[in-house]
């Protein structure tokens, strides 16, 4: 007869048992959905529904392929945009301030047009951030798998798909096969119930997460957001909450779909029609976490103690509330080693206890795939209608996309800006990176609707605050960070 030691070495965890005997998450399945092959214990061959290129790593891809003698397997399912080292300023060609960025432009389309790809070119109406413009064509759909050689292309998990950045190697294989080896994510679960309070946006949101969690916090998981105050939120407002789970460090972020979703999604250029949007329709209804399903990780947050966000360090972690100052070591100690702590503090150039209202800044920018929607320049434009720029600050808002753009244009979005004192530009990524080319001035203190605030990321030196469009807006007009609840009270 066995030992005791035997007989336990055999039986699961109780954590197993609990997970083995527990309904589905969401994530569960559309990965078994999309399951063509298990490769071992960790990692599945899973099928791609739609794949997105870009400029600046799309031909790549494409050329590796086309120098294998592949062709890409399924055509029609791969789209390719110009947007990342794209010129945004008015009356724009191939010519690019980014070094060799004309060569990635005419290779990118040469190479696409071979493989015969759709491609949403300078001057088409549906060109734009690939991030922005496959929700509002209907390319990214609830219950897809999508993948893109970009880290935010998680925001498209707000629609309930499964979306995630890959590398051009993978995208190559991708291409190809139209399926793509990946490890299984743990899941994590993030519950925000109650209400945003006035003012406050998924931007800040965002923030407050990372603050919380670190940009660490969602390592190695897919993160589904649930909760009454994640139902509240529109579908833009969704995109832009689940755009920053790669700065959380998560595999990508995904949120079930709902009416909001359904309706948002009727009527676009790639969308089901007629039969095939009602098939389509009754089987985006079940895509939800049942309600005895066992995540990974949980947590769980008050709305009501998310108040508006930005950043005050070189990481996105390294944020607070508006209203409050740079903190102490000992308050960011669980998240921030010193040496990031006192580096951070001398590249932004404050100390601790520095309140960030009423820091002076040189230049505002409103844009990226955070934040440059429709919804989003709205908000913005309703502070900045009747003010002015303050003198001396650079403002500058690059529409996410061509439609974007001529949404604003059609509601007079653009002459609120232009009187305002911003540049208006053509829609593309713009300065949320510094590429070489276009970019702030050597220090410059800059608010931004980005994503991003580490060192050098909009310039060289570039000091970087990252907060929503409504602070940027009214920061710009301050000349200085302020709360935009002040502007609108």
């Amino acid at each position: 007869m066995g030992t005791m030691e035997d007989h336990t070495c055999l039986l699961p965890t109780d954590e197993s048992v609990r997970k083995a005997q527990a309904g589905l998450t969401l994530f569960d399945k559309l990965w078994a959905g999309h399951l063509v092959a298990a490769i071992d214990d960790a990692t599945d061959l899973i099928l791609i529904d739609r794949i997105l290129l870009h400029e600046r790593t799309g031909a790549v891809a494409l050329r590796g392929l086309a120098e294998a003698g592949r062709a890409v397997m399924a055509p029609d399912q791969a789209f390719v945009t110009m947007d990342h080292v794209v010129d945004t300023l008015p009356g724009r060609s191939d010519a690019t301030q980014v070094p060799t960025g004309t060569a990635f432009i005419t290779a990118t389309r040469e190479a696409a047009a071979q493989a015969g790809l759709t491609v949403f070119d300078l001057g088409d109406p549906d060109q734009g951030i690939g991030h922005v413009i496959s929700p509002e064509l209907g390319i990214v759909l609830p219950g897809a798998t999508l993948v893109c050689p970009d880290s935010h292309t998680c925001s498209q998990g707000a629609l309930g798909a499964l979306a995630w950045g890959i590398g051009s190697t993978a995208a190559e294989h991708a291409l190809a096969t139209s399926t793509l080896r990946v490890k299984r994510p743990r899941t994590m679960r993030v519950t925000v119930d109650g209400v945003l309070a006035s003012g406050v946006t998924a931007k800040d949101l965002a923030l407050h997460l990372l603050h919380r969690l670190g940009v660490a916090g969602g390592a190695g998981h897919i993160v589904e957001y649930a909760g009454s105050a994640i139902t509240a939120l529109d579908v833009e407002a969704r995109l832009t909450l689940c755009n920053m789970a790669t700065e959380f460090g998560a595999f990508s972020a995904i949120i079930a779909p709902d009416e909001k979703v359904f309706d948002y999604l009727k009527g676009r250029r790639y969308a089901p029609a007629g039969a095939d949007w009602d098939a389509a329709l009754a089987s985006w209804r079940l895509l939800r976490t049942d309600s005895d399903a066992v995540f990974d990780a949980e947590h769980r947050v008050d709305a009501a103690d998310v108040a508006p966000m930005i950043s005050w360090g070189v990481s996105p972690q390294q944020s607070v509330a508006l209203d409050a100052s740079v903190p102490d070591f000992a308050a960011v100690a669980e998240r921030d080693t010193r040496e990031l702590y006192d580096r951070a503090l001398a590249y932004m150039d404050l100390a601790p206890g520095r309140s960030m209202i009423g820091l002076p800044i040189d230049a505002a920018f409103i844009g990226s795939c955070t934040n440059s929607r429709i919804s989003d320049l709205r908000r913005a434009a309703a502070l900045l209608e009747g003010r002015k720029v303050a003198p001396g600050v650079t403002a500058i808002c690059v529409p996410g996309s061509t439609r974007v753009r001529e949404q604003a244009r059609r509601e007079g979005l653009d002459r609120i800006f232009l009187d305002a004192g911003f540049e208006w530009r053509e829609s593309g990524c713009s300065m949320c990176f510094y590429a070489g080319g276009e970019s702030f001035g050597l220090r410059q203190r800059v608010v931004s609707s980005t994503n991003r605030n580490f060192e050098s990321r909009q310039g060289p030196e570039t000091r970087t605050h990252i907060a929503s469009p409504e602070t940027v807006a009214a920061s710009a007009v301050m000349g200085a960070i302020a709360d935009p609840r002040t502007l609108s009270s």
